[in-house]
C-alpha cells in the first residue's frame, strides 16, 4: 500500500484503519477468512444476517451461478442472535476488527430486541436488513415502503446504543425516498444495494435451478445499479453511506466512492478469492495516491457530473 494516502474513514462515528468493510452473508462469522490473512487488515466485516431465533435456511439447491454474479436464496441460515453473541463475538472481538452486526426482523419489535442485544454485548454497528417480510402487513417488504422504512428504523434506534445502519433494498421505484424516509426516522447510515430479484429456469427439467424459484442476484452484473443507486440516494440524504453491489476491483470500489460512498464493501467476489477485499483496499490505495489523494476520503461524492 502506498502510505501517502491516509485511507481511514469514519462511518456514522465509527473509525476504521480503511474503507474496505465484507458484505453480510459472503463473508460468515470470518472464522474461515482469518486462515487466509489477519483480519484487522480489513476496515470492518458485516457478519452474515442473524434473525431472533436460530433458522436452518431454505432447502437446496439454493446457490447458482449466473452469467457476470450469483443467485442465491439461502433463506437466512444462521445460529440466531443469542447463539452469535455466545460462540462468535466474543472471538470477533480479539480480531482487532470493526463488527457490524446484520439483523433481519418479522416485525418491528423483532428488530428492536434484537437491537439491544447486540449494542449491549458490544458490537460496534448495527446493519438493519429491511428486504425482509412484514408478517403484519401479508408479506410485504419493510424496505419497498417508506413508512414501514422508517418504522423499523425508529424500533432500531430506540433499542440501540449504538449507531444504525440501514441496507436499502434495489427493488424499489424511487430509492432516494426510502433512504430519506429511513434518515428522517434516525438512520445513522445507510448501505445499498442489497440484491436485485432474479430466476433462471433449466431449459430440459423446465424447472428454476433454484428451490425457492427466485433469488437475489449479486456480482459485478450489479455495479452500475449499484453506483447509480448510490448516487440517487447521496443526493437525497446527508447521512453516510456504505455502498456495496457488484465490487471486485479498487476501480469498482473508487467508483462507489465517487458517487457518494463512505466506505464500500466487497461481497460476492469474496467466493472467487478470498483475497479480494484486500486486493481491492490495494488498488484503492493506489488510485488515490495517482490522483495526488491525502486521503482516500476526498473521493467521497467528487464525481464531476455532466
Amino acid at each position: 500500500m502506498n502510505a501517502k494516502t491516509d485511507l481511514s474513514v469514519t462511518l456514522a462515528g465509527m473509525k476504521m484503519k480503511n474503507p474496505v468493510v465484507v458484505a453480510s452473508g459472503t463473508f460468515g462469522f470470518g472464522r474461515e477468512f482469518s486462515q487466509f490473512y489477519d483480519l484487522s487488515q480489513l476496515g470492518g466485516i458485516s457478519v452474515k444476517g442473524l434473525t431472533l431465533h436460530p433458522r436452518q435456511g431454505n432447502p437446496p439447491p439454493r446457490i447458482a451461478e449466473t452469467p457476470m454474479g450469483i443467485l442465491n436464496s439461502v433463506g437466512l441460515q444462521n445460529p440466531g442472535v443469542d447463539g452469535f453473541i455466545a460462540h462468535e463475538l466474543p472471538w470477533l472481538k480479539t480480531q482487532d476488527i470493526r463488527v457490524i452486526a446484520n439483523i433481519s426482523g418479522n416485525t418491528p419489535e423483532e428488530y428492536g430486541i434484537m437491537c439491544q442485544k447486540l449494542s449491549q454485548a458490544g458490537v460496534d454497528m448495527i446493519e438493519v436488513n429491511i428486504s425482509c417480510p412484514n408478517v403484519k402487513a401479508g408479506g410485504l417488504q419493510y424496505g419497498v415502503v417508506p413508512s414501514m422504512a422508517a418504522e423499523v428504523t425508529r424500533q432500531a434506534k430506540r433499542h440501540s446504543d449504538v449507531p444504525v445502519m440501514v441496507k436499502l433494498s434495489p427493488n424499489v421505484t424511487s430509492v432516494a425516498e426510502i433512504a430519506k424516509a429511513v434518515e428522517d426516522a434516525g438512520a445513522d447510515a445507510i448501505s445499498l444495494i442489497n440484491t436485485i430479484r432474479g430466476m433462471r429456469i433449466d431449459v430440459n427439467t423446465r424447472r428454476p435451478v433454484l428451490r425457492m424459484n427466485t433469488g437475489g442476484l449479486s456480482g459485478p452484473a450489479v455495479l452500475p445499479i449499484a453506483v447509480r443507486m448510490v448516487w440517487e440516494a447521496a443526493q437525497a440524504v446527508r447521512i453516510p453511506i456504505l455502498g456495496l453491489g457488484g465490487i471486485s476491483t479498487g476501480e469498482d470500489a473508487a467508483q462507489m466512492m465517487l458517487a457518494g460512498a463512505t466506505a464500500v464493501a466487497v461481497g460476492t467476489a469474496c467466493f472467487a478469492d478470498p483475497y479480494a477485499p484486500i486486493k481491492v483496499r490495494d488498488a484503492l490505495a493506489e488510485i488515490a495516491a495517482r490522483q495526488g489523494l491525502s486521503s482516500i476520503t476526498q473521493l467521497t461524492g467528487a464525481v464531476l457530473c455532466w
